[in-house]
């Protein structure tokens, strides 16, 4: 059998319509197609519509389902009956294609669309709430309930908390206080409520003693009582006199022993003991009693042996401390656990009665609702019957994601499939779950990847009682990529023995001969050199370029630079084509500091990439929101002068630092707002947008407030010029919760305020199917996406400990976590667990990030790294080592490469020619000369000569000079671009802002002296469309040997017949005629004559120096140029 014809079948079979499947696919195998076919062999086959159910993962999934299906059925009722035949026949080979079926399939689109209750393509959480909907009594949910989403239920925990202080429940609250940390309490009591099935019903505190193997009311004086049986202090003294004499080891605890003497016992002191007196966690014979030992005896053995009837007591006492060791850390995770049920004692009723009573259920609350709906005896056969009637096929979809509560839904609604004749018994009804183990990287998010496995011995078992066996299939050919990337894939997890995917992955690559590639980059070390000075200027965290992190973002971004100007990737024809920027996607593990890195290397290359944003933003941290709050901020409580301050520098006003000090510095008011109300003449825009949002935001909704500053004010536009068309994506969000606020809350400036504040909100950025940009984004967001070039920079991450606060020692034991050196053996044992269950899960991480290349997978890092760790970067290195490697040279360094098949050069043109390789010149042959360093570089500038008459100095001194006419070469260089009402707004915010900024007396004859030589007549087009400005150049001087010789062109004009060069000057003293220009300026002129007479010898060279003060063109003859730059070379 073929590979075309074995991967078909394979999904021929997985669609069969009436039999139960249970598939497992691989990356790239095309699990949605198999999706979509089926239910179109379903409808095909006469199935309603309203009786097919398909739950997906997310909402996008179940879209992109949907909107697949329709195309197809769509398509269907437009095509001639010998196109529709062969569409039919091979979706479901074998099937009679009569005339009537060909009608029916022309009618399916019409019925999928317009049949009641439609088809049911959705998330659980979709149909969960539609099922509550349904039967609202029976599932004891008010019929018109709401989803309630984090900051509701942030906001409620937070009210609940402030009533519970003020009344008898204050006790639960303060206990639990005593343990938190950086956690605050409303984060905690949200993490109850997250958890709470785990706290319901209230556990007594024996029970929860029992959990760590403390008898019931065991507290600290009974472990006192264990521990010290008298004459401890005097043990404690003799010891230490012994000590005192012995070893440096036995030395060092003497003073030790002295303090314990004069102490009363504590908890504090048995947990010293511990760490001082047992072995420590790592060694062979852990947490024992060190008198005595093999290794790191307590005392030395040589002073044991000197003394041998000094130490019995001692010892003795370090064996009860050997013995109380699990109760010491078991009480303090025992204290810690029975403080957090007592808090979730008082902190849920409340809450849950309070969600009751405004008709709010949370996702988890829906799935629950759901679960115990169609589980209560005395309900379930009722609901069950009912959707008996209505459901004959279920099909899940990634299946390896759906936690247990979930599966439980899943596992309810197909009971009646293999529980006898349901309502309608001549019906077959099937169950199809499509999902892949090694998927599964959403364990946060409750998925639970051995239940996958679990669910299908259980729906095997269950099917084959009646007659109805569950086909298992697995796709393994791969549809997306190459055969070097599926074989490298394969290689990294036989190497890594299959740790989390399940054992060794097999793929099979559908197109077999499409070229492909992996390469492992070398690692870029940190440095070695001395460490900077430190730089009190500097934020503590500053990445500098040195940095390791920060030359793999400037390498990786190099190497997307190049890939873009000269790369190339196969198609699946075999031809090459140029790479684009859509082509390439960047994936990290977390969005860590690295993730920001690169995006910011990508953007400023000189390559100008176009670059995608982050796949996320935080709302709150985007600088256009930071503004727009500012803003409302100021408008809500005009006092708040930080508030001000921040809008006035913000795009919306475009202020400057001058502006702000001039402002705010010296000012006799009590506010900022009183002092720029008084002096609102000297910035009348700006007064007059914010007097008229003032005047407004009493009776304006903060959508409405909002959008006048965006468009009647022209904020959207300010923006995006300043920060970009990114800005636009916060600005937009921001509108969005506006909406949202308006609709959920009796509309109020400073309630819209707080509103932003109570919550960090997240939002995922859809990047457009038809943009053209560069990706990056984490592994977990790439999930069902696919690039041609996939780059892995951030593969030396190595696991942490849980961020929960929680753990599960074993199913309703909701254990709150302590210190690392207060642990219980439980906790120590669970978190080892859930470390072990973290890798298995990051290694599937791996497996999805490796997966989502088609032709080119590229891994890298940065920072120091062990061989014998289990980083990404080691897993793929050693599956690289057990197959046939080549170098390859990237110039600075050498890549370790995997490819299969023959890369192609890109094709630009329709029509491809063979063409011959071409001779290269000689000099093609030899490394490039070393360039002479030491060589000065000159300026024109720096020609000699005078550069002004005599005079000058009356009107400026020289630094000031130079420093005007910086400020207006400068305004020249801009103004013209700008539109004639705009100009002088640009002129003072260029000219306050600039590194030397003008003072606030210089701006306004600065800016009449621009206006003056632009709006000025000149025989010459100076600023025509032909003309450039600021032109840099490099030449040779021929008068100095040769010398290098490098200049920036105020004005240049070219034209076809010659080139015309004007040089700005801001003389206050000018000559009457231009035999009596300084001899330094005519040089200037001269150097650029010969340098442009060099690039365009075939032209007509001409020279002119601009006047600024007069607004005069005056035209030098090339022959006085040319003999004053004569002069500066014998000079």
């Amino acid at each position: 059998m073929s590979a075309l014809n074995e991967a078909t079948q394979r999904q021929i079979m997985a669609a069969q319509p009436d039999m139960s499947t249970w598939l497992s696919a691989n990356a790239g195998s095309g699990k949605t197609k198999v999706l979509t076919d089926r239910v179109a062999r379903l409808l095909l086959d006469g199935t309603p519509p309203q009786h097919i159910l398909c739950l997906t993962y997310t909402k996008a999934a179940a879209a992109e389902m949907q909107n697949r299906l329709f195309a197809r059925l769509g398509g269907w009722a437009m095509l001639p009956d010998a196109e529709l035949i062969g569409e039919l026949t091979a979706l479901a080979p074998g099937k009679v294609l009569d005339a009537e079926t060909l009608r029916h399939a022309r009618t399916l689109f019409a019925r999928a669309v317009e049949t009641p209750g439609g088809l049911k393509i959705q998330t659980i959480h979709s149909f969960c709430s539609a099922l509550l909907r349904r039967f609202p009594l029976e599932a004891g949910v008010s019929p018109q309930f709401k989803e309630m989403d984090e900051r509701q239920s942030r906001r409620m925990v937070a009210d609940i908390l402030d009533e519970l202080a003020l009344g008898p429940a204050r006790d639960a609250i303060d206990a639990a206080a005593v343990y938190v940390n950086d956690l605050d309490l409303t984060d905690l009591a949200l993490r109850i409520v997250s958890k709470r099935e785990g706290f319901l019903p209230t556990r007594s505190q024996a029970e929860i003693w029992s959990w760590f193997d403390l008898p019931e009311g065991y507290d600290e004086a009974t472990l006192f009582s264990d521990v010290f049986m008298g004459g401890e202090q005097e043990m404690f003294q003799s010891v230490a006199t012994l000590l005192e004499g012995s070893t440096k080891a036995d030395e060092k605890l003497a003073p030790l022993f002295r303090f314990w003497a004069g102490l009363e016992p504590s908890m504090a002191m048995i947990e010293t003991c511990c760490q001082k007196l047992l072995s420590g966690e790592t060694s062979k014979t852990p947490n024992v009693s060190k008198f005595y030992a093999q290794h790191s005896s307590f005392p030395t053995r040589k002073l044991i042996d000197a003394h041998p009837d000094a130490f019995h007591q001692l010892e003795a006492f370090m064996k009860r401390i050997e013995a109380v060791r699990p109760r010491v850390f078991g009480l303090y995770d025992a204290r810690r656990t029975w403080a957090l049920h007592q808090l979730a004692r008082v902190v849920l009723p409340p809450y849950l009665e309070r969600k009751a009573q405004l008709g709010l259920l949370d996702f988890d609350d829906m799935i629950r609702r759901a679960r115990d709906l169609l589980s209560i005896s005395n309900v379930s056969q009722w609901v069950l019957y009912r959707l008996d009637g209505g459901i004959d096929h279920i099909l899940v979809d990634e299946a390896q994601d759906t936690s247990p509560d979930q599966w439980r839904v899943v596992q309810l609604l197909a009971g009646e499939f293999t529980a006898g004749e349901g309502a309608r018994a001549d019906v077959t009804r099937t169950i199809f779950v499509v999902g892949d183990h090694k998927q599964s990287i959403y364990s946060f998010q409750g998925a639970a990847p051995e239940a996958f496995d679990k669910m299908k011995a259980h729906f095997g078992d269950r099917l084959a009682a009646v007659g109805q066996p569950l086909q298992d299939l697995a796709l393994q050919y791969s549809f997306r990529s190459s055969r070097a990337i599926l074989s490298v894939t394969d290689e990294v997890f036989r190497a890594s023995e299959g740790v989390g995917v399940g054992g060794a992955t097999e793929h099979i690559a559908f197109f077999d001969d499409i070229p492909g590639r992996v390469d492992l980059w070398p690692l870029i070390e940190p440095e070695k050199g001395a460490d900077d000075p430190e730089d009190w200027e500097n934020p503590v965290d500053i990445i500098t370029p040195e940095h390791h992190s920060a030359r793999l973002a400037q390498r990786v971004a190099d190497f997307v630079a190049n890939l873009l100007k000269s790369g190339s990737i196969p198609d699946k024809n075999g031809d090459g084509r140029p790479v684009t920027p859509g082509d390439i996607m960047i994936l990290v593990r977390s969005r860590s500091e690295l993730f920001g890195r690169i995006l910011r290397t990508l953007k400023s290359h000189p390559a100008r990439i176009p670059v995608a944003g982050a796949d996320r933003l935080t709302l709150n941290d985007e600088l256009a929101v930071k503004d727009i709050r500012s803003l409302l901020a100021f408008l809500s409580l005009q006092d708040d002068d930080l508030a001000l301050a921040e809008a006035l520098k913000s795009p919306l006003f475009n202020w400057s630092e001058r502006d702000l000090y001039k402002l705010a510095h010296g000012r006799t008011t009590i506010t900022l707002w009183r002092a720029f109300y008084e002096r609102r003449a000297e910035w009348p825009e700006t007064f007059e947008i914010l007097e008229d949002l003032r005047q407004t935001s009493d009776f304006l909704r903060p959508y409405d407030l909002i959008e006048r500053i965006l468009i009647r004010h022209n904020g959207r536009q300010n923006f995006i010029a300043r920060l970009g068309k990114e800005a636009e994506d916060g600005i937009d969000a921001l509108l969005y919760q506006a909406r949202a606020y308006e609709a959920a809350e009796t509309p109020s400036l400073t309630g819209f305020i707080a509103w932003l504040e109570a919550q960090d909100i997240q939002l995922k950025r859809v990047l457009d199917e038809t943009s053209n940009l560069v990706r990056v984004m984490t592994a977990h967001g790439s999930k069902g996406l696919e690039a041609p070039i996939v780059i892995l920079p951030d593969t030396l991450k190595s696991l942490r400990e849980t961020r929960d606060e929680f753990v599960e020692p074993d199913s309703g034991q909701v254990v709150w976590k302590g210190p690392k050196e207060q642990r219980s053996d439980v906790v120590k044992q669970t978190l080892n667990q859930l470390k072990m269950s973290d890798l298995e899960e990051d290694r599937r991480l791996l497996y999805v990030a490796m997966t989502r290349a088609e032709k080119w997978l590229v891994v890298c890092g940065a920072g120091e790294e062990k061989e014998t760790a289990d980083s990404w970067y080691n897993l793929v290195r050693r599956g690289l080592a057990e197959l046939p490697t080549q170098k390859v040279d990237f110039g600075d360094f050498e890549v370790d490469r995997y490819a299969y098949g023959d890369w192609p050069d890109p094709q630009t043109g329709e029509v491809h020619t063979k063409q011959m390789s071409p001779i290269l010149p000689d000099w093609c042959h030899f490394p490039a000369p070393e360039p002479d360093l030491a060589a000065a570089v000159l300026s024109p500038s720096d020609l000699g000569g005078a550069k002004a008459l005599p005079g000058e100095a009356n009107v400026l001194d020289q630094e000031a000079a130079m420093r005007r006419g910086s400020q207006l070469h400068r305004l020249i260089e801009i103004l013209p671009e700008v539109e004639t009402e705009r100009r002088a707004q640009v002129a003072h915010h260029v000219l306050t802002t600039s590194e030397d900024p003008a003072l606030d007396a210089e701006v306004d004859d600065l800016l009449a002296e621009a206006l003056g030589v632009l709006n000025a007549s000149y025989d010459w087009d100076v600023f025509g469309a032909n003309s450039l400005s600021e032109v840099p150049y490099t030449s040779r001087f021929s008068a100095k040997g040769g010398q290098v010789i490098h200049g920036i062109i105020d004005r240049l004009i070219i034209t076809p017949d010659r080139v015309q060069i004007i040089d700005y000057k801001s003389n206050a003293v000018i000559p009457d005629r231009v035999e009596d220009i300084p001899d330094g300026l005519l040089r200037q002129l001269g150097a650029y004559a010969e340098a442009m007479a060099q690039i365009y010898p075939e032209r007509e060279i001409e020279t002119a120096i601009l006047w600024t003060r007069t607004a005069e063109l005056a035209v030098v003859p090339l022959d006085i140029v040319m003999s004053a730059l004569r002069r500066a070379a014998t000079s």
